[in-house]
């Protein structure tokens, strides 16, 4: 992640298109006005929406087994950053504390990383140069 200036974010809003593959979710800063919306797929777009309206699934779903994975490894979610954007593209980092090993970085989508966020209650971070060059501003 280098070291770059990383900005706390929260989710702020859930956009669905009915007629579109890809759906938005908004990000906003959480001491300040930027907003940060991403593109992402319908599977995502319901696992986030699952977590944030308190659905349960009877079964883990992909992003509980993660979570269950990591815990039961004596690892935690410290925080999720989306930290670059090429040719229309974020990525994502899941920084993990690894037990007394230290802190593992582990490339992922910014949508897979959002929802295994909300489901540790881990922060999320937007990098300073990916708001730069794509945050809007919220009234």
């Amino acid at each position: 992640m280098g070291n770059q200036p990383m900005v706390e974010m929260e989710l702020y809003k859930i956009k669905v298109d009915e007629k579109s593959d890809v759906q938005t979710i908004i990000l906003k800063e959480k001491k300040g006005k930027r907003l940060l919306a991403i593109g992402i797929g319908i599977p995502e777009v319901n696992a986030i929406k699952m977590k944030v309206v308190g659905i349960v699934s009877p079964r883990p779903l992909t992003h509980d087994l993660l979570s269950n994975i990591i815990q039961q490894l004596n690892a935690k979610v410290q925080q999720v950053v989306i930290d670059r954007l090429e040719l229309n593209t974020f990525f994502a980092k899941i920084v993990l504390k690894v037990g007394d090993n230290g802190v593992k970085e582990i490339d992922a989508r910014p949508s897979d990383s959002i929802a295994l966020a909300l489901r540790t209650k881990s922060p999320i971070f937007a990098s300073e140069d990916v708001l730069k060059s794509v945050a809007t501003f919220s009234d």
